[in-house]
């Protein structure tokens, strides 16, 4: 079964119901069929939250906070794994990504698992990452 990791980018595109939901929404039913594994790092949920709290309201914030807990995607914590916030350290550094987005990274190098975004700032990362765009 192929491993996934979502960027905060991929999920509100699905939510802003953007081009690129159709894809998304296509990697979320293949993932409740069982044939993909998708990953959430906490640190992007919480990018998903802040943006949506900052853009509509705390309520609608918790409206999806609510539906990503229905979606088949596993929330990865970091509280413990130095080696996550390492490898986003040094990619944070090294490539100057966002926080976020070097968590989104640093996840799918160590899980060694497909990033799917449409983020750009991914781009200075191929090669380094496996990245399956959407558009």
């Amino acid at each position: 079964m192929a491993t996934k990791v979502l960027d905060s980018w991929a999920l509100l595109a699905f939510f802003q119901d953007e081009p690129a939901a159709e894809a998304v929404e296509k990697i979320l039913l293949d993932a409740e069929a069982g044939r993909t594994r998708l990953l959430l790092s906490v640190i992007n949920w919480g990018e998903i939250y802040y943006s949506v709290m900052k853009s509509v309201s705390e309520s609608a914030a918790e409206t999806k906070a609510l539906e990503i807990a229905g979606m088949p995607i596993e929330i990865v914590p970091i509280a413990s794994d130095l080696e996550m916030v390492r490898q986003a350290a040094q990619f944070k550094v090294l490539h100057k990504l966002s926080y976020a987005d070097a968590f989104a990274a640093a996840l799918s190098k160590i899980r060694k698992a497909e990033l799917v975004t449409g983020d750009p700032e991914f781009k200075q990362l191929e090669g380094a990452i496996k990245i399956g765009w959407l558009r």
